[in-house]
């Protein structure tokens, strides 16, 4: 995906976003935007006013009705184009995916194949991948595109997946773990694999990422609900104030007899400019480039409302392996038992090592190497037999000359020892622990009846974690990682790494009951999973991200769905979130200090013609009434323009309390919105007065 991301301003975007900006004039779409439809009804009004004027009737001044119609116009068109053109970018995002949906042939297995004869590849019959339906069969061997999303029941393959996440290196799918999932439009490179269909026609991956990225069916989240309420009452509000007045529009005040009717384009005038037009006019552009944002962080949201739960969130659950730590762990030192040397342990850890593909095993034989010179030696030529590593033994190791050489887990080597007539020496079990106790995994090693010593394993804190959590931390976000060690492992890493709290030998019961946990306390929680037995806390988290890498059940039961594959992705979903509400704040800030401005422009200007006395009022020296609320509307149209490419882009991210976010956004947006209006109004007033 990342090859696909596009600019936030491609110049391919700006044409056909001008040309749905007209055509969102119409009623029915402006009606969805209340606050700007009430300036698309003055922009009606105004039309109707200027259009008698030239047939000789109604308000004079046909010049001065012109102007305003035609900013009023502007005004709406304007906030047409921000809308169309966060749009636009979504659109050419799903039309980059729709290109993904190629004509794709099946190899659909034929029913008579059962499990048995899977060991060999089956006969299918060729057809095409829209013929397939959810629980069908099919075999993709190398160089075959995948027909459809579904799980591997048998095989194993090398998968390329870059037409989705972008990343060139392939990946390794197989069946009966997390990493079973597959994606129709993918490429099987090497192998063959036997998938069951999960989806039908038009409900796969592919197809529920372009529907998520088409935002014209994207709904309102509830805070950008409580805020077009709020914008909506304040419209209310103003267009009773401005009805009031109507009656000065068509009579002479009877208590100033010196005292001009106010013309209706002037009401007009001024109730767009009272209204809170500009926040209006960005509101969904700003929600749009949310999930934009998160689109082009490779990270699928199903919905605003998911974008905007990730800027609430206040509790963060990470995995510890693979996000707080590197997870493939390396061993750092060798503690030899009393009477055996540092060399002699190593020695043999390397020979039990040998066979050991695994990250750690391949670790303890480079480590023997560079500290003592050790070469690597031919398990073949001495005879040995390599023994696996299995979830029942917990150890691996050879068999030379009939003794037993293994490494393994305290618990299991102290077994194992003891079932053979050895004994198992107290002071390894003392180093044992207090390799433990540093948050490492200690790897016991024997030989034959003798423990030789302990190798002690590190996963290695990820660089820059630290801070990281800390600047969540300013944010009041608290972070819980969850780790299947045990509690004295999950301690030390917890208090290396910087987190909040830390859940140990975590089942996905116990993750489920954290969430709950917390919920009911009043937080936010979001988490992370790839694994079928991930899936019931993502459905409870508010904010749940699932990798793309893992099985079906967890993508489903997500709301996100990260392309990459990136534990640690979760805490840009935060701060992409953060970022949307700090930019809605920001706007929403800047857009009502910018209307307080403007009172002191319109109001003095709308009625100095009635009342004189007002004219103490112009403290703009504005040139004359006429060219005050011109300039005022014009400002009105132009300041969402001018704040299109701050919508779409965000607001800086600070990671910020709420206290400092405050502070922040009055300082900079609350002053800067009331001094701007000033200046621009002043500007456009002394080049109307030139023209």
């Amino acid at each position: 995906m990342s090859k696909r991301k596009l600019g936030m301003f491609a110049i391919e975007l700006i044409k056909p976003a001008i040309i749905d900006s007209f055509r969102k004039l119409n009623p029915a779409i402006q009606w969805r935007n209340p606050v700007m439809f009430v300036v698309y009804v003055g922009s009606i009004l105004t039309t109707m006013l200027w259009i008698q004027s030239l047939l000789g009737q109604g308000e004079a001044s046909s010049g001065f009705i012109l102007g305003v119609m035609l900013w009023l116009w502007f005004t709406v068109l304007f906030a047409n184009f921000a809308e169309a053109l966060a749009e636009g970018r979504s659109k050419a995002q799903a039309a980059s995916l729709r290109g993904l949906k190629k004509e794709t042939w099946a190899k659909k297995i034929k029913s008579s194949n059962t499990l048995d004869n899977w060991e060999t590849k089956p006969q299918a019959e060729l057809m095409s991948a829209t013929l397939l339906r959810k629980g069908d069969l099919f075999i993709a061997e190398a160089n075959d595109v995948i027909a459809a999303d579904g799980e591997v029941i048998a095989g194993v393959a090398s998968v390329d997946e870059s037409a989705i996440t972008g990343e060139s290196a392939p990946v390794i799918r197989e069946s009966g773990g997390d990493f079973s999932s597959v994606t129709g439009g993918t490429r099987v490179l090497s192998d063959w694999i036997i998938v069951r269909v999960s989806v039908n026609p038009g409900e796969t991956f592919i197809d529920r990422m372009i529907s998520m990225v088409e935002n014209a069916k994207r709904q309102k989240t509830p805070n950008e609900i409580a805020l077009t309420i709020l914008l909506v009452a304040l419209t209310i509000v103003f267009l009773v104030v401005v009805t009031t007045l109507l009656p000065f529009s068509l009579f002479s005040v009877a208590a100033n007899e010196s005292g001009a009717p106010i013309q209706i384009t002037v009401l007009i005038a001024l109730l767009v400019c009272l209204i809170p037009t500009t926040i209006a006019g960005l509101l969904s552009a700003i929600g749009v480039a949310g999930m934009s944002r998160m689109m082009a962080a490779n990270v699928i949201a199903t919905s605003g409302r998911a974008v905007e739960a990730a800027g609430d969130v206040d509790v963060l659950l990470l995995d510890k392996t693979g996000t707080i730590t590197l997870g493939n762990r390396q061993v750092s030192d060798f503690f030899p038992a009393t009477g055996v040397t540092e060399a002699e342990l190593a020695d043999v850890a390397q020979l039990a090592s040998l066979a050991d593909e695994t990250p750690e095993g391949r670790s303890i034989v480079i480590l023997a190497k560079q500290k003592f010179g050790m070469r690597e030696r031919d398990l073949g030529e001495m005879g040995a037999s390599f023994v696996p590593f299995t979830a029942q033994t917990r150890m691996s190791g050879v068999d030379l000359n009939g003794i037993p050489v293994r490494k393994g887990a305290a618990l299991a080597i102290q077994k194992h020892i003891e079932a053979i007539g050895g004994d198992f020496p107290k002071e390894v079990l003392k180093i044992v622990d207090d390799v433990s106790r540093r948050g490492s995994t200690p790897l016991v090693v024997s030989q034959g009846q003798r423990v030789l010593g302990v190798v002690e394993l590190k996963d290695i804190v990820k660089g820059g974690i630290k801070a990281r959590f800390n600047e969540l931390r300013q944010m009041g976000i608290r972070t819980i990682m969850i780790t299947g060690d045990n509690r004295l492992t999950a301690a030390a890493i917890a208090a290396e790494a910087g987190v909040d709290d830390f859940l140990a030998e975590a089942t996905p019961e116990d993750k489920l009951a954290l969430i709950r946990k917390h919920q009911a306390e009043g937080h936010l929680v979001a988490m992370t999973g790839d694994g079928t037995n991930d899936a019931p806390a993502l459905a409870q988290a508010d904010v749940a991200v699932a990798m793309n890498s893992g099985t079906q059940a967890a993508k489903e039961a997500g709301n996100m769905v990260d392309l990459d594959s990136n534990p640690t992705k979760l805490i840009e979903v935060v701060e992409t979130g953060k970022q949307m509400l700090m930019t809605r704040g920001s706007l929403t800030t800047f857009s009502i200090a910018n209307d307080v401005a403007k009172y002191f422009a319109i109001i003095p200007a709308a009625f100095v013609a009635t009342y004189p006395q007002l004219e103490a009022l112009n403290i703009m020296r504005l040139t004359s009434p006429s060219s005050a609320i011109l300039s005022a509307v014009i400002f009105n149209a132009l300041i969402i323009m001018f704040l299109i490419p701050l919508a779409l882009k965000g607001v800086a991210y600070k990671p910020l309390g709420a206290a400092a976010l405050l502070r922040r956004n009055m300082t900079i947006y609350g002053l800067g919105g009331l001094i701007a209006p000033f200046i621009g109004i002043k500007l456009i007033d002394m080049l109307i007065a030139m023209i």
